[in-house]
């Protein structure tokens, strides 16, 4: 008879609480936190995408607004994921232009759409 049956090696027990502490606190994070923690990069890639439309390598960038957007697809087999998003104004050599920069969760980087993708015609 197998005496182990049913029982989890201590080992695994202790990486998967490991695993699962990570996850919760993952889960813990507030959006305000979650944007906070994206907005440099989202700042960064907005003025360098700024610099080089413009051909101004002094231009700036400012946050104008952001929120985090949940997934379009959710569910118990499919699920998106959540991104911060930021509208980011971006001015040098007297032009200005405006970004939203998305930053999806989990992911080191962000990108840059010209915000005029996003303007209804008149």
């Amino acid at each position: 008879m197998n005496r182990h049956c049913g029982r989890v090696p201590v080992r695994r027990t202790t990486a998967l609480a490991g695993l699962v502490s990570a996850l919760f606190a993952m889960a813990c994070q507030t959006q305000a936190q979650f944007l906070t923690s994206k907005q440099d990069a989202a700042l960064q890639t907005a003025e360098r995408r700024g610099q080089f439309e413009l051909n101004c390598p002094d231009a700036k960038a400012e946050v104008l607004s952001s929120e985090v957007v949940q997934p379009a697809l959710q569910g118990p087999v499919v699920a998106g994921i959540q991104r911060a998003e930021f509208t980011i104004g971006v001015v040098g050599c007297g032009q200005r232009t405006t970004y939203v920069v998305a930053c999806p969760e989990g992911g080191e980087g962000c990108f840059a759409m010209d915000s005029g993708a996003f303007r209804r015609g008149n």
